[in-house]
């Protein structure tokens, strides 16, 4: 097979949660646009633009609403149902829905802690167990988890979400390490600091935002359709001998 047709993806499924906006819906597309239908996952109703870019790319979409940090296991393994029944298969899980709760560690809160660890690692967890269970008896697949910088780093005031990617990271491999033997790829993105919704108090703060500007050897903050390629690489077969890998797209921000 030449090279560039180990990255289509044609006749794939995929299922990308967190998509109606930003990194979710860019990575959807990018899916789309390499040949795979595509459900999209969010707590709102809103992905009407995620659906229009994945049918303008000529695949199928389809809309699964569902609230994770209120979905149980039991409705996991549901949301993997409704997808195969829909779209006949399940190859590519990305698990990017997350949320990030700011406050001083002396004043965070359980609410704040709970709830960003339902969705960002437990959510993860149970929704890859549930995909995982069905690409064993497809003979394979891929689920591609979405770090962060702060998989490698404390940051500040973000307690619960650094807890959060930094598990996910350890997850990754440890998924990786049980179920790369049975045909399955775990890896993750780490997107450096990307302009989206979670960023957005960050960069309105100009003091904050140009330090984070002067350590980007890129000089720019990330865009969501910066992780286009890395997804369809990890997606496809091009990435087949990949296991357990956290790719940063950060800019050079882990390497200055």
């Amino acid at each position: 097979m030449a090279i560039l047709d180990q990255f289509q993806l044609t006749g794939k499924v995929a299922l990308v949660t967190g998509a109606s906006r930003g990194l979710g819906q860019a990575m959807a597309t990018a899916l789309a646009q390499a040949g795979a239908d595509v459900a999209v996952l969010d707590r709102t109703a809103d992905c009407a633009e995620t659906v229009s870019r994945i049918e303008a790319a000529g695949r199928r979409a389809l809309t699964i609403t569902a609230d994770l940090s209120q979905t149980s296991v039991a409705g996991l393994n549901e949301i993997v149902g409704k997808v195969t029944a829909a779209l006949g298969r399940l190859d590519i899980l990305i698990n990017n829905a997350g949320i990030i709760r700011r406050a001083p560690a002396l004043e965070f809160s359980e609410q704040d802690w709970d709830s960003v660890i339902q969705i960002n690692q437990r959510a993860v967890f149970f929704l890859s167990q549930a995909a995982a269970r069905l690409m064993v008896a497809q003979g394979g697949g891929k689920i591609i988890n979405i770090a962060s910088m702060l998989s490698f780093q404390g940051g500040i005031l973000v307690p619960s979400y650094t807890a959060s990617k930094s598990a996910v990271m350890g997850l990754t491999r440890a998924l990786a390490n049980e179920w790369a033997a049975k045909g399955i790829n775990v890896n993750a993105i780490a997107p450096g600091y990307m302009a989206t919704e979670n960023t957005a108090p960050i960069r309105a703060d100009q003091t904050r935002s140009e330090s984070i500007l002067a350590r980007i050897p890129a000089g720019r903050w990330g865009e969501p359709e910066d992780l286009m390629g890395a997804v369809v690489f990890l997606a496809s077969s091009a990435a087949n001998y990949l296991h357990g890998a956290i790719l940063p797209v950060d800019g050079g921000w882990l390497a200055r």
